[in-house]
C-alpha cells in the first residue's frame, strides 16, 4: 500500500500546464523499475523491515490497509498520506457536557412569595412548575384560592447535553473537590501518625542500641512493598509486546470437565453451575484415584467432614449441659473434642485390658492375617477388560427396612397379592380375612362358589325386577295424562262427526276432504307417539327399581354396568321423564301419589 495523489482533473492540468510553461517538456511517467521499487517498499512495510507510513499528524498508517480505504477522495485535496477522510469530522461529533460540570438542585435561597402569582402552580403555588408536575400533596383548597402556604421556587437545571449513559450516570455533577478533599485529609492524618510511630521506634532503637537489625527490617519492609505488584499470580499471563495482562478462567493446558468421558450415560454435568456431579472416569479402565474425581468427591474432602463430625458434637454436647456452639466458640469446641476423644480412647484400652487380663487370649490379637499364613485366600474375583468386578466381591443387595417374604398362618404368599369384589386377600386360598388361617385349594373352590352365587343372585333379582314391571298395574295418572286422554275422546266424536258431514259436503266443496284427511293422519301419529311414551315411562319406572335395589346391596358385591349402550333421548323418552318428574309446586302431586 503506498500513497497515490488523487486530484481532480482540472487541477492536474493546471499542474501540467505551469510544468510546461516553466520546463518546457511534458511531465515523465513512472517505469517498470519505479513501479517495481513501489512494489517493494509496501512489501517491507507490510513484513515489519521498513517503518510505517505516517499521516499528517505523525500517526503510524497501518500497511495492511486496503488502498481503496487509504486513498484519499479527490474533494479533500490532500497531498500527503492521511486517514481523516475515514474519521468523524469535529463538526459532526456531538459535544456532551462532561461529568464534572455542576448543577444547581434544590430550592432557592431568599424570601418566599405570601401571595399567589400568575401563572404559578394552582396547587403550592411555585412558579418553577405547574400543576401536574407538582410533588406536594393535593390540598383541599387550592393555593390558587386560598392564597397560603405558598412554596418556594427550585432551582431550574441549564440545558446540560447529556448522552444517553451521561444522563442515567449516577456521578453525574458530583463535586470531585468535596472528595479530594476529605480522601487528602484522611491519608495525611495516616501518613503523619505513621511518621510519627516510626520516630518514636527509632528513639526507641537508638536507646536501647538496636540500629544495624533495625535498618535491615525496614529495607526488607520497603522491598516487600516495592516488588508486590511484580507478584506473579496463577490465572495470569503478561505479554510483554502488547504491555497488558490476560486473566484466564482457568490453565488451558487442562482438560475441560466435560470432556473426561464423553459417554452419555457417564456423569451429569450440570453447564449452569459448571459442575460435575459424580465421577466420569467410573467404569472406565482409567485409573479414578490420580484424575478427576467430581464435584461430590471434592466436596467430601479436606475439612469438611470433620466440620460436620463438628457439629454433630456441639450438638450432643448442648443436650447433655455443656455451653459449646461451632461458629460462636470454636476453639472451645475443638478443646472440649479432643480431650472427649483422649478419655474415649484410653476408657475403651482400659476396657480391653481388664478382659485380656481376665480371659486371656492376647497371643490370638498377635498373630498374623490367615492370607499371610497360607499364603492364598479363598476370595475369587474375576474382572472384564474395562476394570469392572464379573464376579466376586460383588456388592450386598441393599434390603428394605421391611422384613420381606415372611409367610404367616401356613401361607404361601403374602397379604394383598389377591383382589376380588373390592376386597384384597390371599394369593393361594383366596381368604379376604387378614391374618386367617390358610385353606388351600379349598378355600379357592369355596370362593370360586361363592362368586358364582352372587352373580345368580344379581341375575335373578333383575328378572325378577323385570317381571314385577310387566306385572304392575298402570301407574296412577297425572292431571297431564287425564287432561289427554278427554282430548283423545272428543276427537274420536270430532271425527265421528266429520266423517258422517263429509259425505254431504263432498260434492260441494273438495278442499275440505283434503283437509279432514290431513287432520285424521295427523291424529293417528299423535296416537302412536302417546303409546311410546307411555311404554317409555314403564321402562324408566322398572329402571328405577331395579336401581333401588342395587343400592341396597353391598357396594362389593354390586354388579359392574359398564356394557350399556348410552344414546341420546329421542323426544317421546325426553317427553316420558318430563311427565314422570316430580314437581314441588304442582299442589296436585302430593295427592296423586
Amino acid at each position: 500500500m503506498s500513497f497515490i495523489l488523487n486530484q481532480p482533473p482540472s487541477m492536474i492540468a493546471k499542474e501540467a500546464k505551469e510544468r510546461a510553461e516553466v520546463d518546457g517538456d511534458e511531465p515523465a511517467k513512472k517505469s517498470r523499475e519505479d513501479y517495481k521499487k513501489q512494489k517493494e517498499l509496501e512489501e517491507a512495510r507490510k513484513a515489519g523491515t521498513v517503518p510505517a507510513m505516517q499521516d499528517e499528524s505523525g500517526k503510524d498508517i497501518n500497511p495492511h490497509i486496503p488502498q481503496y480505504i487509504m486513498q484519499a477522495p479527490w474533494y479533500i485535496q490532500s497531498k500527503v498520506p492521511t486517514l481523516k477522510h475515514q474519521r468523524i469530522h469535529d463538526e459532526k461529533k456531538k459535544v456532551f457536557a462532561s461529568l464534572e460540570k455542576w448543577q444547581k438542585k434544590g430550592i432557592k435561597e431568599g424570601p418566599v412569595a405570601t401571595k399567589y402569582r400568575k401563572g404559578a402552580c394552582d396547587n403550592c403555588g411555585a412558579m418553577t412548575h405547574k400543576k401536574k408536575d407538582c410533588l406536594e400533596r393535593p390540598r383541599k383548597v387550592l393555593a390558587k384560592y386560598s392564597g397560603a402556604d405558598i412554596r418556594p421556587d427550585e432551582h431550574i437545571p441549564e440545558t446540560i447535553g447529556f448522552d444517553y449513559e451521561g444522563k442515567r450516570d449516577e456521578w453525574k455533577s458530583y463535586d470531585t473537590d468535596t472528595y479530594n478533599e476529605e480522601k487528602q485529609e484522611e491519608h495525611e492524618k495516616l501518613e503523619e501518625a505513621k511518621r510519627q510511630l516510626k520516630t518514636t521506634k527509632l528513639d526507641q532503637m537508638i536507646e536501647s542500641g538496636e540500629t544495624s537489625e533495625m535498618k535491615a527490617r525496614d529495607s526488607d519492609d520497603e522491598d516487600e512493598l516495592k516488588y508486590a505488584d511484580d507478584v506473579d499470580m496463577p490465572g495470569q499471563k503478561f505479554e510483554t509486546k502488547q504491555r497488558i495482562t490476560v486473566r484466564n478462567l482457568r490453565i488451558r493446558e487442562d482438560t475441560a470437565k466435560y470432556l473426561f468421558n464423553l459417554d452419555v450415560n457417564s456423569a451429569y454435568y450440570d453447564p449452569k453451575t459448571r459442575a460435575m456431579r459424580g465421577n466420569p472416569l467410573q467404569g472406565t479402565n482409567k485409573d479414578p484415584s490420580t484424575s478427576y474425581q467430581g464435584e461430590n468427591f471434592a466436596r467430601a474432602t479436606g475439612d469438611a467432614n470433620n466440620m460436620a463430625l463438628q457439629q454433630k458434637f456441639a450438638w450432643d454436647a448442648f443436650e447433655r449441659g455443656a455451653d459449646v456452639h461451632l461458629q460462636a466458640d470454636p476453639t472451645k469446641l475443638e478443646l472440649l473434642n479432643r480431650e472427649y476423644k483422649q478419655r474415649k480412647d484410653t476408657h475403651e484400652d482400659s476396657k480391653k485390658d481388664a478382659i485380656l487380663n481376665k480371659y486371656g487370649g492376647v497371643e490370638h490379637l498377635q498373630a498374623p492375617p490367615k492370607e499371610l499364613l497360607l499364603a492364598q485366600t479363598e476370595n475369587y474375583v474375576e474382572y472384564s477388560r474395562t476394570g469392572m468386578v464379573v464376579k466376586g466381591q460383588e456388592k450386598a443387595v441393599i434390603k428394605s427396612r421391611y422384613e420381606e417374604d415372611v409367610y404367616f398362618n401356613n401361607h404361601t404368599s403374602v397379604w394383598g397379592s389377591y383382589w376380588s369384589c373390592g376386597k384384597w386377600g390371599y394369593k393361594c386360598c383366596y381368604s379376604t380375612i387378614k391374618e386367617s388361617y390358610c385353606t388351600g385349594e379349598k378355600g379357592r373352590d369355596a370362593a370360586g362358589m361363592e362368586q358364582s352365587a352372587v352373580s345368580q343372585m344379581l341375575g335373578d333379582v333383575g328378572e325378577a325386577a323385570g317381571e314385577r314391571d310387566s306385572e304392575t298395574e298402570e301407574p296412577v295418572k297425572s292431571l297431564m295424562e287425564q287432561h289427554q286422554e278427554k282430548l283423545e275422546k272428543k276427537r274420536s266424536k270430532n271425527k265421528k262427526k266429520k266423517s258422517k258431514r263429509s259425505k254431504k259436503k263432498r260434492r260441494r266443496k273438495e278442499s275440505s276432504s283434503s283437509d279432514s284427511s290431513e287432520s285424521a293422519e295427523s291424529e293417528d301419529e299423535e296416537i302412536k307417539k302417546e303409546r311410546k311414551i307411555r311404554e317409555y315411562m314403564k321402562k324408566q319406572e322398572a329402571e328405577e327399581k331395579r336401581n333401588a335395589l342395587l343400592l341396597k346391596m353391598d357396594e362389593r358385591k354390586r354388579p359392574f354396568n359398564s356394557m350399556v349402550d348410552v344414546k341420546e333421548p329421542n323426544e317421546e323418552e325426553m317427553e316420558a321423564y318430563r311427565r314422570r318428574m316430580k314437581l314441588s309446586e304442582d299442589p296436585m302431586s302430593r295427592f296423586l301419589t
